[in-house]
């Protein structure tokens, strides 16, 4: 996998660096969004991770041109307001993480973020005698459809486009009901529990991880 790195910051951009070639990721990286662009056209990037504040071209003005070639972009910046966030989704980021950051948490989400597109590329998943129809919005069991409710279905893509992955109660509130949702730890639990009764014996692929939330673990 091939991650382009844009941070005016050389530091920052060694440390990401060392942990993604410590996953064997091919690590290219640009010091602003001119930069950056260059660097696209030469290149086959299959995620970017962004700063927003770099000279030249920003990193807001970098995702408009950026979001042409359809490539990830976790968005990296010391701006943890709300409104900074909420702007860049709405530009298109997949992810937003504030500095400073942990390392590791960016490199699970750099994976998350790509399980998630590619599976977004994909038609189908199938486990055994469960297959989600991505384009046909269905889930069946056993060639029979489950009728889940819209906030089902979409935690179920979430899990499985994340499998493996613990995800919060927070980063599930934030993603499916989106950042200006003022639920609790109890609407998750709740759908969680519905989701489960629907899957029937699949229920136990959605496994409880202790003290942070849930994941989606197919053996």
């Amino acid at each position: 996998m091939k991650v382009l790195i844009v941070d005016d910051e050389k530091g920052i951009r060694d440390v990401i660096k060392e942990y993604c070639l410590f996953e064997n990721y091919e690590v290219i990286e640009a010091e602003d969004g001119i930069d950056a662009l260059n660097k696209i056209k030469g290149n086959n990037i299959d995620i970017i991770i962004l700063d927003i504040m770099m000279p030249k071209m920003d990193g807001y003005t970098t995702l408009k041109e950026i979001k042409n070639y359809n490539i990830p972009v976790i968005m990296l910046s010391a701006r943890s307001e709300e409104y900074n966030k909420l702007l860049s989704f709405e530009l298109g980021v997949d992810d937003y993480i504030t500095k400073p950051f942990s390392p590791k948490e960016l490199i699970a989400r750099i994976k998350a973020v790509t399980n998630r597109s590619k599976a977004i590329n994909q038609d189908k998943y199938v486990y055994k005698t469960l297959m989600i129809d991505f384009l046909g919005h269905k889930v069946t069991i056993d060639d029979k459809e489950v009728k889940l409710t819209p906030k089902e279905y979409d935690l179920l893509c979430y899990f499985v486009q994340n499998k493996s992955i613990a995800l919060s109660r927070e980063n599930l509130l934030s993603q499916i009901w989106g950042y200006d949702f003022y639920g609790d730890d109890r609407t998750i639990d709740t759908h969680i529990k519905m989701l489960r009764n629907n899957l029937g014996k699949y229920r136990d692929l959605i496994v409880t991880v202790r003290a942070v939330g849930y994941k989606f673990e197919a053996k």
